[in-house]
């Protein structure tokens, strides 16, 4: 007789097969879930590792800042110290200048020509002072002219003094001095005086 089988058998294919599916999808989702996980890790540690290396470039950034602002400091203090070292070079170069000026302005003094008051800003000269009449002052004027180290003579003002009993001119007259450059003070001036 025929064997004949009465069993589910397609009942339990399916149920072999329905778990041997869902058994797959567990393996590949524990699967994915741990190659979801790793590469999260590697991700973390690549992430901390680079937050390091920023973290010492922070660091050097701010050491190269604060060598920079003492660099900056130090020009400062270097454009400082040139500054003053060019006002005293100045001031050396200029000290035979003043006992110049004051040789010139009295080798230029005439006879009857008094100096009062003598103010100097930058390179303008006052003078202020009292003659026997305008001729001396004009005379004074062109002695300034012919100086060396003065220009340009400009009256400002010429009047008669009241409280005086001889009657002198006060005068106040304005002179830019000039500085010769070097050799040229050694070269001989002709002065008139009279």
């Amino acid at each position: 007789m025929a064997h004949i089988n009465l069993l589910p058998w397609r009942q339990e294919l399916r149920r072999e097969r329905q778990r041997q599916f869902l058994t797959v999808m567990g393996l590949s989702a524990v699967l994915m879930g741990l190659i979801v996980l790793a590469v999260h890790l590697q991700y973390s540690r690549m992430i901390a590792a680079q937050e390091s290396r920023n973290q010492v470039l922070r660091d050097h950034i701010q050491e190269v800042d604060k060598q920079l602002a003492q660099i900056k400091d130090l020009d400062r203090k270097i454009e400082q110290l040139k500054a003053r070292m060019q006002v005293i070079e100045r001031l050396q170069a200029n000290r035979p200048e003043v006992v110049r000026l004051f040789n010139e302005l009295a080798e230029s003094l005439p006879d009857g020509v008094y100096l009062t008051k003598l103010k100097q800003k930058g390179n303008t000269l006052t003078i202020e002072g009292e003659a026997q009449s305008q001729t001396r002052v004009s005379s004074f004027m062109r002695s300034l002219d012919a100086a060396r180290s003065m220009a340009n003579p400009s009256l400002e003002v010429i009047e008669v003094d009241p409280k005086s009993p001889e009657k002198a001119r006060r005068f106040v007259l304005r002179v830019t001095q000039v500085i010769p450059e070097a050799g040229e003070s050694d070269k001989p001036k002709l002065q008139a005086r009279k």
